[in-house]
């Protein structure tokens, strides 16, 4: 069992739902990212998703874009990135998972790239552009090191597709519960209940939500239509890009908290 498998049964073992919040490496400036994680942690968090900045965002809106540009613009890279990583992953009681493009993967090569992932402590990896019929070799590589690839499940895919990803996504499925990139919402889709209790009975892995969640009472509900984790970002993303850097840090460790006490 890898160690996210292991925290989401320990979680489960006591019928808690796991708070996973997102940010942006980088944005400001890898300093407060630092803080920001060292916050997250001693606030809640038992998995943490860190973007790794990349110029063409795709799959986020336009909070998580805007601090992506941002980030590149002040020149973080991906060494940077897992340099971080690495010194403080001996710090941190919650899981890092790393959410990149393929594209920054390809380029260092597969191999490369999760060695130095794996050396640094990074427990997961959420590739968004890697379809489930070109995984194959990555999931076949994160499997020999210990590392999960969490495969995405949208709104819009098919019965036999769900089926599909859930038997090969690692340590959980991230449902996406909203047609469209990341980005905060005012309520969370009514149909993500029906597409927990779908991929439920195909599968018995945990299963974290993602895209438009922003408020405890949305993660509340989110935890009570049946789901294991919950995932925030471009809430945790605006309030690090706002104000001075000590305050922005003190606003996330506050949301988390908030968020971790609604779904305890």
């Amino acid at each position: 069992m890898t160690p996210i498998a292991e925290r989401f049964a320990q979680l489960r073992s006591r019928q808690a739902c796991a708070l996973m919040p997102f940010i942006t490496a980088g944005d400001p400036d890898l300093a407060t990212t630092e803080k920001a994680l060292l916050a997250l942690d001693q606030n809640g968090a038992d998995l943490i998703e860190l973007g790794v900045p990349y110029a063409d965002p795709l799959a986020d809106g336009p909070v998580i874009q805007a601090a992506a540009t941002r980030a590149v613009k002040r020149g973080t890279r991906l060494d940077d990135v897992l340099g971080m990583v690495k010194r403080l992953s001996p710090q941190l009681n919650a899981s890092i998972i790393l959410f990149t493009y393929y594209n920054p993967i390809l380029n260092r090569g597969v191999e490369t790239f999760l060695d130095q992932a794996a050396d640094a402590g990074v427990q997961g990896l959420v590739v968004p552009d890697l379809p489930l019929e070109e995984a194959g070799k990555l999931l076949s590589a994160t499997a020999a090191r210990d590392i999960d690839l969490i495969l995405l499940v949208a709104p819009t895919s098919s019965a036999e597709r769900i089926e599909a990803i859930a038997k090969q996504s690692q340590g959980f499925i991230y449902l996406v519960s909203v047609t469209g990139v990341t980005g905060m919402r005012e309520a969370v889709q009514g149909r993500v209940e029906e597409l927990l209790a779908q991929i439920r009975s195909v599968t018995d892995k945990p299963i974290a939500v993602g895209f438009g969640i922003a408020q405890p009472e949305q993660a509340q509900q989110v935890k009570n239509w049946g789901a294991d984790g919950v995932i925030v970002g471009s809430a945790f993303v605006k309030r690090l890009a706002d104000g001075d850097p000590e305050a922005a840090v003190n606003n996330v460790a506050e949301l988390c908290s908030s968020l971790k006490t609604a779904i305890a």
